[in-house]
């Protein structure tokens, strides 16, 4: 079964929250609620995650639920027994999960390098990495195309926004490139 980076984020998520609603996990992630209810009437249909019966739920199994939505009406979601297995497996092969997504060996270290080096253009990644442009510039398109990265285009950059080669300041002339919060998010969540 091949999960998209949103599908899999969600996963991770009702993992830590127990039992969460679309509204929660929208705001976590900033994805819009129309995105986020579609996804999770898609990963019901898969059968990894499954409505709870009951419309108003305890904080207790609510991890992420506020104190003043306790009595609000959502409809809720869980993980089931195969959303779990299938997240396991992800997280124990997250290597594998990336290069089926992206087609590419070093998928998942060039996505870390980008969270770590938080702006950083395709020539330094491709030279970090020991790739050619071209390689680098399609792994790129298809980490924007998952939605874990984006373009980013600033006039300066500060020494504090580019860690991976900080100066004192860089105008720029090219793209960068950044996570996304979905990709912020699901790394967080995961490790």
């Amino acid at each position: 079964m091949r999960l998209i980076p949103l599908y899999l984020y969600i996963l991770v998520h009702l993992k830590r929250a127990g039992i969460d609603y679309a509204k929660s996990i929208s705001k976590n992630v900033n994805v819009s609620l129309n995105v986020i209810v579609s996804a999770l009437e898609k990963m019901v249909k898969l059968g990894i995650i499954e409505r709870t019966h009951g419309s108003a739920i305890k904080r207790t199994e609510a991890r992420f639920k506020l104190s003043y939505e306790v009595r609000k009406h959502h409809t809720y979601y869980k993980l089931t027994n195969e959303g779990e297995k299938v997240l396991r497996k992800i997280k124990s092969n997250i290597n594998d999960y990336f290069k089926e997504l992206t087609g590419f060996e070093k998928a998942f270290e060039v996505f870390m390098f980008i969270i770590r080096a938080e702006y950083e253009h395709a020539g330094f990644i491709a030279k970090s990495f020991s790739m050619k442009n071209e390689q680098i510039k399609d792994l790129l398109a298809n980490l924007i195309d998952s939605g874990l990265i984006e373009e980013s285009k600033p006039k300066v950059l500060k020494k504090k926004h580019r860690k991976a080669k900080p100066k004192k300041e860089t105008r720029t002339q090219h793209k960068y490139y950044r996570a996304t919060r979905l990709g912020k998010m699901l790394v967080r969540y995961l490790f």
